[in-house]
């Protein structure tokens, strides 16, 4: 049992430190800069609603090409947001689907 034990700390400790590496060196990240994209007017509720339609499309897209992104850095906040979340739910059917189930 105490063989069982060993293994269980052992692990945790080497997840512990995996984890702390990770943050280590996501922390030399490349971040862009969003000044040029700021100019233009935020985009709002009805951008993330079309946005969130969208997304897979979006995401595919992403894998193949560098300037195609799937949610806009230049957004009002909660209201983008929320329009983004409610086009993915319409699109993949909301929570009705499982609440039939």
């Amino acid at each position: 049992m105490k063989n069982g034990f060993g293994f269980f700390f052992r692990s945790k400790t080497a997840f512990c430190g995996l984890l702390c590496l990770v943050l280590l060196l996501s922390a030399c990240a490349q971040v862009t800069n969003i000044d040029a994209c700021r100019a233009a007017e935020p985009y709002g509720f009805w951008a993330g609603l079309w946005h969130g339609i969208i997304a897979p499309v979006s995401f595919i897209g992403s894998l193949f090409f560098d300037n195609i992104a799937m949610y806009a850095v230049n957004n009002n906040g909660g209201w983008y947001d929320f329009g983004f979340v409610i086009g993915a739910g319409i699109l993949f059917g909301g929570g009705g689907n499982a609440a039939k189930r």
